[in-house]
């Protein structure tokens, strides 16, 4: 009989050390936060938020929809859809706009707000503060809710240290507390050490305020070419999300000021130029499987004016939204109430366009799992379990899908739905063989 050449302890140390290793790059790449991502986040002056401002845009996408396309038909012709996809998604998107209008609201004062004089400055915030202190006891927020502040800048960073300083300082007082899942963005961000400040400045407002510690969380944007390649041309997204010290939750792209840096004219500043493909390329490559949701940029072209200007403009916001999510985006920007009927249709004709083919797989790919494990054979495909199982579970997310309907037609149970891993699934099933 032929033996193994090594000697045990030299193979059982190499393995100890490839484990180690490969422990240490699993607490870098995590996955799947966990958390709900929006499908959007709303942008809206700061000096414009009330805490009705959820509620009133509700009402002024339901108008639109009303005013522009009333009935699926119409909606089919607005935006080129088949008409069996329009009256699939049509009823949805008024449910949603009803129910939950907006998903994650960010109060700017930066580029929507624009730079005023200090005292003007302080007013807004201390306003703004109030009314998401009233919003809070109301209930009249939605999901998720941050502020947007001003660059760390050498020329703008104690205006937006100021502006965060006392806008959390005022909801505190005012609230007891911050909303759920409260964030901070910082725009324009270009080193590191601008994201290690905002981390420090968070660190000592939540010890002022008796604040759990990490209870603030921070997005970056990532709209200079210098956010994307240091000094030296490498690229280091992964340290300017480092650099929040575990607060880094979010990498908005923006996809304006991006392209202004590399000279683009305005004409051809959109969110399908070929270097925003390669930007959006870079940040997904950089950090995916960290847990760190990304997020697309803004149509900027709003739907307001005649019927025919805002089904132009319905029609590239669609296309846009469309085109993020094909490739791996599943977050973008919104600016007007009238954008929300299109976003929503565009989340959810994604989905459901792909629902029964992708249904049908995972029920199949559970099902072959399931029996290659039970006879002792080998599956390979897990990577594309998970994958499909993602899309199901963001499809009901976003509101595309009732669980119940996800649940018919996979086979999966409420628990392993809730479970969010392809493995778990099948792991379960092979500790229970009653579930096959």
């Amino acid at each position: 009989m032929t033996l193994p050449s090594l000697p045990t302890d030299f193979t059982r140390d190499l393995a100890a050390r490839l484990a180690a290793a490969d422990g240490a790059l699993s607490r870098l790449y995590p996955g799947d936060s966990g958390r709900r991502q929006p499908v959007h986040t709303v942008y809206v002056g700061a000096d414009r938020f009330q805490a009705d401002l959820v509620a009133r845009y509700g009402a002024s996408a339901l108008e639109a929809l009303a005013e522009h396309a009333p009935e699926p038909a119409d909606l089919a012709r607005a935006l080129g859809l088949p008409e069996d996809l329009a009256a699939a998604i049509h009823p949805r998107i008024v449910e949603k706009i009803q129910r939950e209008p907006i998903e994650d609201l960010r109060l700017d004062f930066e580029d929507g707000y624009g730079n005023r004089p200090d005292a003007e400055e302080d007013g807004h915030v201390r306003e703004a503060a109030e009314a998401v202190a009233s919003g809070m006891a109301s209930g009249s927020l939605p999901p998720t809710v941050g502020i947007r502040i001003k660059p760390f800048s050498a020329e703008l960073a104690a205006r937006g240290i100021r502006t965060l300083d006392l806008f959390l300082t005022t909801v505190v007082e005012r609230a007891g507390r911050l909303p759920p899942e409260f964030v901070v963005t910082l725009p324009k961000a270009r080193l590191a050490a601008q994201v290690e400040a905002l981390a420090d400045l968070l660190d000592r407002l939540e010890a002022a305020l008796s604040l759990a510690p990490g209870a603030v969380r921070l997005e970056v944007m990532i709209e200079t070419t210098q956010a994307v390649f240091d000094v030296e041309g490498r690229v280091q997204l992964r340290q300017l999300v480092a650099a929040g010290r575990g607060r880094t939750t979010g990498a908005h792209f923006g996809v304006y000021d991006y392209t202004t840096a590399l000279e683009i004219t305005a004409a051809h500043q959109t969110l399908d130029h070929p270097a925003c493909d390669l930007a959006r390329q870079l940040i997904q490559a950089a950090l995916a499987g960290t847990g760190v949701e990304l997020s697309d940029g803004a149509t900027n072209v709003l739907p307001v004016g005649t019927q025919e200007a805002v089904h132009a403009a319905w029609r590239l916001h669609y296309g846009h939204v469309r085109r993020a999510l094909a490739g791996g985006l599943y977050q973008g920007w919104d600016l007007h109430p009238a954008q929300l009927p299109t976003r929503y249709a565009a989340v959810y004709a994604f989905f459901l366009e792909g629902l029964p083919a992708a249904a049908a797989r995972l029920a199949s790919f559970v099902a072959q799992a399931t029996r290659a494990t039970l006879e002792g054979a080998v599956f390979e495909d897990v990577a594309t379990g998970q994958g499909l199982l993602n899309y199901l579970l963001r499809a009901i997310h976003c509101g595309a899908l009732a669980e119940e309907e996800a649940r018919a037609q996979t086979g999966l149970t409420g628990p392993e739905l809730a479970g969010r891993s392809f493995a778990g699934i099948l792991l379960g099933r092979r500790s229970d063989p009653a579930e096959t």
